[in-house]
């Protein structure tokens, strides 16, 4: 029997592009040797950076935690392996500014070994305690794995009042040229599976909606065998259209369950919790194997490469490696980026690792992506609004920016952007629109914080006047007390003292005078 559709919904905008899934899906997922060294940055997700707990020259063991971050939006990096730690500091890391960060370095000994340091799995009762589970995904260091590496075990406790009755399991993968998880899905669906089945028991979810592009069939014949049909219970298997960006958390909300996700608010209070297919894997892995967040598929693709793969890697690999693992650079290569063409950044170097959020290191050629034009004057056509899958006026902000008016930028809701590029795709005038608004995003984000420290500086200021003059104003009462007193201790022992003095001059005088007297006599 043939289940019923599902309805869907549309979201605003959006782009039908070239998918290029076919250069890096005809082999299967690769596992490469170790490289001699991974480096491990310490901010791999949003939130606090860890802290290293670890010191130069240890050895460590695999699944070792090396550096812990214990707030509440925060995640753990392990030893991907065991070796040795041969550096603590700076070093390139994948970001757009190209900029060094706080990071660990480790030598594998080529041992593998995980001494003491797995996890023990979680039997069924163990695991269907959501407390123990979040616990578990929280020391498993596990970060959503679509791109954004949001702390996992923040999205499984909900707060009291966000009745959660929808858990949506998010295997678009709408960019082009990526596939990590188009392969994944084709591998390993019954882990992907185990994870939904542990999340939602944790969540309660009446219902479970798993949405896949329908340019992936053998991704949804995959799922649909591993999940024993197309619906099974309340989980179901949504083919969505191939438009982007469809996999991003907001738009795809929409087009499943047809709600919109407050500009201000979180998926949470509509309702929704969303998790990438990569990330219940990783639950699955840890919850059943004691396994925490070491490593992941990343695609490597692009013509700017011999043979475009998925690769299985640990989390640190230098991408240099990767790509020597996909037949090295073509001669013709020219750019090379982490993540898609459309919200992807280039890279300076291919010495920076792959870190947890990594999904893709696409090396182009001239013209594959696009080319940095001639930027020309806006010629206010509106196709940015056209495709603005957010409803913004792209050309507003971008005015609003270029003049650095970032207050009217806020007001026309600069940071509802989800910098997905659409808006730069289109434009005839070639101008770099995304780069624009993340400049704006960090320049008042660095106002916020300069605004932040001079009012701590002001409140210590203002607290440290006020607690010399409580100083100052107690130390008056005290001693207009002590003045104050009726024949207090303080008022006798000042009155013996002048008696002493005046009887010690006295006397003095007295002696004096008998001197005198005595002169006189002998005198005479």
């Amino acid at each position: 029997m043939t289940a019923t559709p599902h309805k869907l919904w549309q979201f605003h905008g959006g782009l039908k592009l070239p998918d290029h899934k076919a250069e890096s899906t005809g082999g299967p997922v690769v596992t490469p040797p170790l490289a001699e060294r991974l480096i491990l940055p310490l901010r791999q997700h949003i939130g606090q950076p860890a802290q290293a707990c670890v010191q130069q020259g240890e050895h460590v063991f695999k699944g070792q935690i090396i550096a812990r971050c214990d707030t509440y939006v925060g995640a753990h990096i392990h030893a991907p392996t065991s070796g040795r730690v041969v550096a603590i500091g700076d070093h390139p890391v994948p970001h757009p500014s190209g900029l060094s960060a706080p990071c660990i370095t480790l030598e594998p000994d080529g041992k593998d070994d995980w001494g003491d340091c797995r996890m023990p799995p979680l039997g069924e009762d163990e695991a269907a305690d959501p407390t123990t589970l979040r616990n578990r995904v929280r020391e498993a260091g596990i970060v959503g794995l679509g791109g954004a590496a949001f702390p996992a075990a923040v999205k499984l406790n909900p707060r009291p009042n966000q009745a959660i009755d929808t858990l949506i399991v998010n295997g678009a993968e709408c960019e082009p040229y990526i596939t990590c998880d188009d392969m994944l899905m084709r591998t390993r669906a019954r882990e992907i599976i185990a994870g939904l089945l542990l999340v939602q028991r944790t969540l309660g979810p009446a219902r479970c909606l798993i949405g896949i592009e329908d340019n992936k069939p053998e991704a949804l014949r995959a799922m649909t065998e591993a999940l024993g049909g197309e619906e099974q219970d309340n989980i179901r298997i949504v083919a969505l259209p191939s438009i982007y960006p469809t996999g991003g958390e907001r738009q795809l909300i929409r087009i499943l369950t047809g709600r919109e996700v407050p500009s201000d608010g979180l998926p949470a209070d509509v309702g929704v919790v969303c998790h990438n297919v990569a990330t219940l894997a990783a639950i699955h892995r840890a919850v059943h194997h004691g396994e925490p967040l070491i490593s992941r598929i990343v695609t490597v693709t692009g013509s700017g490469v011999r043979s475009p793969r998925n690769l299985q890697v640990p989390i640190g690999t230098p991408i240099a490696h990767l790509v020597a693992h996909a037949g090295g650079y073509t001669e013709a290569v020219e750019r090379l980026i982490m993540g898609g063409p459309m919200m992807g950044f280039a890279l300076p170097s291919d010495e920076v690792p792959i870190i947890k959020g990594g999904n893709c290191v696409l090396a182009a050629e001239a013209g594959e992506v696009s080319a940095p034009e001639p930027v020309m004057p806006c010629i206010r056509c509106g196709e940015c609004v056209r495709v603005c899958p957010v409803r913004l006026l792209p050309q507003q902000l971008y005015w609003h920016t270029r003049a650095k008016d970032f207050d009217k930028a806020q007001d026309h809701n600069l940071f509802d952007c989800i910098e997905c590029g659409c808006c730069a795709h289109v434009c005839p005038s070639n101008i770099p629109l995304v780069q624009y608004f993340r400049f704006a995003k960090n320049e008042i984000w660095a106002q916020e914080r300069e605004r932040q420290q001079a009012d701590a500086a002001r409140m210590r200021h203002e607290l440290r006047r006020q607690r010399l003059e409580r100083e100052k104003r107690e130390k008056a009462e005290r001693m207009n007390r002590k003045r104050q007193a009726p024949g207090g201790t303080s008022g006798a022992a000042d009155a013996a003292k002048k008696a002493a003095v005046q009887a010690a001059l006295e006397r003095a005088q007295a002696r004096k005078a008998a001197q005198q007297d005595a002169s006189k006599s002998d005198a005479s």
